[in-house]
């Protein structure tokens, strides 16, 4: 989980839009029960930078998922940007803003996940908020890119889970200067009927069978894509789950990011 090492570029020197008057103090922690690192009540949004040892040109912004609650910043964070950076792709996590939780987050997250309808204002605020911070990570990106060896025209966009649905976000709302060349909602949490502008940027999709949520959203972002008639590949895999990000399970869906560099090569993106 240590990101001490890296430059932490904040989104919003001057304070996010929507959220000056939050006061909850961020937290680094280890949810209990799951050994799974996390972050929490992220009131300052930033980017935390992971360059490539051998810059190839192409840049991905990492979005971890964690209901919107948390971001699980090692398994779709930290371990994510390592093996895109060790590759040749200049990586950026994206710490973007979250629900205000207490001290028994693991409640919270399942009371919301079986009851969305009981904060569905909160969420389309924080909604609003988590589409400009992405918009805001590719704007910096491009606007920096010479610093990092990174070409304007290969910047990507990739999230898990609920950083699959601020990737969704970003590549279906957008203007010229915020379009992702490429999208990667990896088991997205999308749940709305979706339709894909006439200039969508190139998409990747990749969940598991047994993932109910995701592989439904998953095909309706392959369906939509499909109809406006834009380049887009799927990979649904039999066993995996919701969440494995880089964790390892002994299942063909453990070598997936490699797909996505095969998908990145081919589009001569890297």
């Amino acid at each position: 989980m240590n990101t001490t090492q890296h430059t932490v570029i904040p989104l919003w020197p001057g304070g996010a839009p929507g959220s000056e008057s939050w006061d909850q103090v961020e937290e680094e922690a280890v949810m209990p029960g799951w050994n799974m690192p996390y972050v929490r009540n992220i009131t300052q949004p930033s980017l935390i930078v992971y360059p490539a040892e051998k810059a190839n040109g192409a840049a991905v912004i990492v979005a971890p998922g964690g209901a919107f609650h948390y971001l699980a910043i090692e398994h779709e964070g930290t371990q994510v940007a390592e093996y895109l950076s060790a590759h040749g792709i200049t990586a950026f996590i994206l710490k973007y803003r979250v629900l205000h939780t207490g001290a028994d987050i693991q409640k919270e997250v399942g009371e919301f996940i079986s009851n969305r309808d009981s904060r569905a204002a909160e969420m389309a605020e924080l909604m609003q908020m988590t589409h400009a911070d992405a918009q805001q990570a590719i704007r910096i990106v491009r606007q920096r890119a010479a610093e990092w060896g990174v070409n304007p025209r290969k910047v990507g966009f990739m999230g898990f889970s609920a950083g699959g649905r601020v990737t969704s976000q970003i590549a279906l709302n957008f203007t010229p200067e915020t379009r992702p060349d490429f999208a990667a909602p990896i088991y997205g949490a999308i749940f709305d009927e979706v339709v894909a502008p006439p200039d969508a940027p190139l998409l990747f999709l990749l969940c598991a069978q047994d993932d109910e949520m995701a592989s439904r959203g998953s095909l309706m972002m392959y369906s939509a894509w499909k109809a406006a008639k834009r380049p887009v590949e799927m990979h649904i895999y039999a066993r995996g789950g919701h969440g494995f990000g880089m964790r390892k399970q002994g299942l063909p869906c453990d070598t997936w990011i490699e797909r996505f560099v095969d998908w990145l090569k081919g589009l001569e993106m890297v």
